[in-house]
């Protein structure tokens, strides 16, 4: 068995742990736990706040209003959704889509850090508040930081307003394309970086080698 389809395997079979956790209160007001969604070689995660009414009922994240305007983002700088892999810092739907309460960010934590430790993507998007305190603790509010590449011991993350303030706030549609287009510019630096690992063995051209690249 490959490293990629070991972590695939890995990946779905804490899916099904997801689908049947009961640890805490809102396992008995889901209709469906919603774990995740795409490949475990994506090398672009993005993480929610918590499913909403259509992911609750389908058991799949970012398929309502807000996803599709998630996906439309996406493919204006050349992304396909079906590229990513989408989550939630909680996988269940809270009640009337309060925000999430502290114990239960805790309750659902490792599998949040399950997931990005199994997908290990360039660059994961915190898609809102909630996401940016649970993976990056004590930095700034996400209106100073929004668009910012954020590296973090070996993860680099982007904060971005969640796809749902632009429905609500139209003016905001035109942040959220510009940062989506500053996160396109991130993941061509990391490819390229990755790219010249492979040629090279070092993320720089070295001296001797500059001459193959000019």
């Amino acid at each position: 068995m490959t490293a990629s389809s070991e972590a695939a395997e890995k990946l779905l079979q804490l899916h099904d742990t997801i689908r049947g956790c009961t640890v805490c209160a809102l396992s008995a007001t889901r209709a469906n736990a919603v774990p995740g969604d795409g490949p475990v070689t994506a090398r672009i995660m993005a993480v929610g706040e918590a499913p909403g009414e259509s992911e609750d009922q389908t058991g799949r994240p970012f398929v309502g209003a807000a996803g599709r305007l998630l996906t439309r983002l996406l493919e204006g700088v050349g992304l396909d959704r079906q590229d990513l892999y989408i989550c939630n810092v909680l996988k269940c739907r809270p009640p009337q889509n309060r925000d999430p309460l502290p114990e239960e960010v805790s309750a659902c934590a490792h599998f949040l850090d399950e997931q990005v430790a199994l997908i290990r993507p360039d660059v994961i998007l915190l898609l809102g508040r909630h996401a940016l305190a649970r993976l990056l603790p004590g930095r700034p509010p996400i209106s100073r930081i929004h668009g910012q590449r954020i590296v973090d011991g070996d993860r680099t993350y982007v904060p971005l307003y969640h796809p749902a303030a632009a429905l609500y706030n139209g003016s905001m549609l035109g942040t959220l394309e510009e940062d989506m287009r500053r996160v396109r510019g991130y993941l061509d630096e990391a490819e390229a970086a990755r790219a010249m690992v492979e040629v090279t063995g070092h993320p720089e051209p070295q001296l001797d080698q500059l001459s193959l690249f000019a």
